[in-house]
């Protein structure tokens, strides 16, 4: 379906403004994209939301090498959503960890002599490993791969090392930055809404907290991604007021490379008794994300939360990039319940998912410079 054919078709006063903005690259209002939630039909979305990241991008699809480490899962706070971490007092459980540095610098040169251009490192807050800990291990990464990009902690872990150290957040990301650190990862906003992140996480920091955090990175020229997690007590309105947040601070620092949906998985954690939503309602989400967030250049599609058949499909529904290779180096969401329990991509894999749905593969780095284009290659 064209988005002429769309004009033609839609009776519905308020759609036929939300299409004539996203020809005119015109910014819809928070009103409007509540409105689209609730009344607008999901081959309508597709169809804006495929307009506008092929305007943008036209079938390119993004994807880079990346692993994970996860120094530990022992953490100081209860979110109520989360399935993965453990107090102190569990360290010894069955399931807990705590990564010695040898353990990190071991994971790190299992990479050697690979074509891997990203670490990511996000894990629990535990209350023994702060600001100079991390300096410390940053600096070491990056005397060991000067190359590799180092991506890590959410805003919530440098809230908590901040104020251990007792530095301001902007004090805190210069001195990562000055040991190596490249970029933020987006995780810990989960919704902003106070009413919302009361229920679900009130002893993280707060959705203020993580906006000025990255407000922070960006000021000292550290780029970083921003999340929400979708599909559990929130409403449209909340979902909405997140994204608007987010837009604002796209305008005030343009420091966001990429806007993440993360879907609400229900496996062993206290909010197990909540269905998760449907893939129309993921369609949804991701395509909502992109006519809202009209400031942010990429919308990802993390494929070892979401599952490989729909990150297929989210190529239609606004995304372009579906993060990386992963390599089975991440437990947060697989032990939620997520598509993949076993998250491991190579870059065929990868290059032959894009391609399957005629879209083109190209290898980016950690703020979208393209390194490599797959459109030619031939794979065995």
């Amino acid at each position: 379906m064209s988005i002429k054919f769309l004009k033609e078709t839609v009776k519905d006063n308020t759609l036929l403004s939300v299409i004539d903005k996203v020809i005119n690259r015109d910014r819809i209002t928070s009103k409007e994209g509540i409105y689209l939630f609730k009344n607008a039909d999901v081959s309508y979305l597709g169809v804006l939301a495929n307009f506008i990241r092929e305007r943008e991008h036209g079938n390119k699809t993004y994807f880079n090498k990346n692993f994970h480490i996860e120094p530990t899962n022992i953490c100081v706070f209860d979110c109520k959503f989360c399935a993965y971490s453990k107090f102190l007092r569990e360290k010894d459980d069955f399931g807990a960890w705590e990564l010695s540095e040898e353990d990190i610098f071991e994971a790190i040169k299992a990479y050697e002599g690979k074509d891997i251009t990203e670490v990511h490192i996000v894990g629990g807050v535990h209350p023994k490993m702060g600001l100079e800990y991390f300096k410390n291990l940053i600096s070491k990464i990056k005397e060991m791969r000067p190359d590799l990009h180092v991506k890590a902690f959410t805003a919530v872990e440098l809230d908590y090392m901040s104020r251990k150290a007792k530095v301001s957040y902007k004090e805190c990301l210069q001195i990562l930055k000055d040991a190596g650190q490249g970029s933020l990862p987006g995780g810990g906003a989960e919704i902003f809404d106070k009413t919302v992140r009361d229920q679900i996480c009130k002893d993280k920091c707060t959705g203020e907290q993580w906006l000025e955090m990255h407000e922070a990175a960006h000021s000292v020229g550290m780029p970083s991604n921003a999340t929400i997690l979708y599909g559990h007590i929130e409403e449209p309105k909340h979902v909405i007021d997140h994204m608007n947040r987010l837009r604002e601070l796209q305008d005030k620092t343009g420091g966001f490379n990429a806007f993440i949906p993360l879907k609400f998985r229900n496996g062993n954690n206290q909010m197990s008794d909540i269905e998760e939503v449907s893939i129309v309602e993921d369609l949804k989400m991701y395509a909502i994300a992109r006519i809202f967030l009209d400031n942010f250049n990429h919308i990802k599609a993390y494929w070892p939360m979401i599952g490989r058949k729909t990150t297929q499909l989210l190529l239609s529904f606004g995304v372009n990039d579906i993060d990386g290779t992963v390599d089975d180096s991440t437990k947060i969401y697989t032990m939620a319940g997520a598509e993949e329990q076993k998250p491991v991509m190579s870059s065929e894999q990868m290059i032959a998912l894009i391609k399957d749905v005629n879209r083109q593969p190209i290898e980016r780095d950690s703020v979208y410079n393209e390194l490599r284009d797959y459109s030619e290659t031939e794979l065995v």
